[in-house]
């Protein structure tokens, strides 16, 4: 089985098609061998998206976008918003370009280890983070992110309990001023932080 947080150039080709429905609005992905969730939207992706759907923000940033559908959604509700969508993963980055043209949004993709080449600062950064890389690799994504946010903005993060939820919730507390769970379903945690 390949990984989907390494580039794996010589994985073979197998595109497929996913619609999904979010509030009513429908939404047609392509996914392919060597990506995250490559049947389609997985539960925590989509929890994430249920949770940050009514913010207000001016400028989100998607730390690893996968095939793209957290910031594409994203950017579907927020349509005046500025999107960066980020990931190490080659192909990732190609399908999130397709998928953000599919689905008739402008987003901004990118190619990203963690924030190596973020220059930006953010109102909102979102991340279904890449557990099997380890603790070490996504807490210092979490540690990165504090300085990318600005004033008032805010991390969120979707992880499952058995996962490490919760040793994830109290290393972020030792690095912003509040984090909060904002929200639990079927195993899942969505933790929000902030300065």
């Amino acid at each position: 089985m390949g990984h989907y947080f390494i580039n794996q150039d010589d994985l073979n080709s197998d595109k497929k098609e996913h619609v999904v429905l979010i509030k009513d609005k429908k939404y047609s992905f392509i996914t392919d061998h060597g990506v995250f969730s490559k049947k389609g939207l997985d539960f925590g992706s989509r929890l994430l998206i249920e949770s940050t759907l009514d913010l207000n923000f001016d400028h989100a940033l998607d730390m690893g976008c996968g095939y793209g559908p957290i910031g594409i959604i994203l950017k579907s509700f927020n349509f005046k918003a500025k999107i960066d969508m980020v990931d190490v993963n080659h192909r990732a980055i190609e399908l999130a370009k397709e998928n953000a043209r599919n689905n008739r949004v402008t987003v901004n993709v990118f190619e990203s280890d963690g924030f190596s080449k973020i220059e930006n600062q953010y109102d909102l950064i979102v991340t279904n983070p890449p557990i099997r890389t380890g603790k070490k690799t996504i807490y210092k994504m979490f540690e990165d992110a504090k300085t990318h946010l600005t004033k008032n903005g805010s991390l969120f993060i979707v992880i499952q309990k058995k996962q490490g939820a919760m040793s994830a919730f109290k290393f972020c507390q030792n690095i912003y001023r509040h984090v909060d769970i904002v929200n639990k379903k079927s195993g899942y945690v969505i933790i929000k932080c902030c300065l």
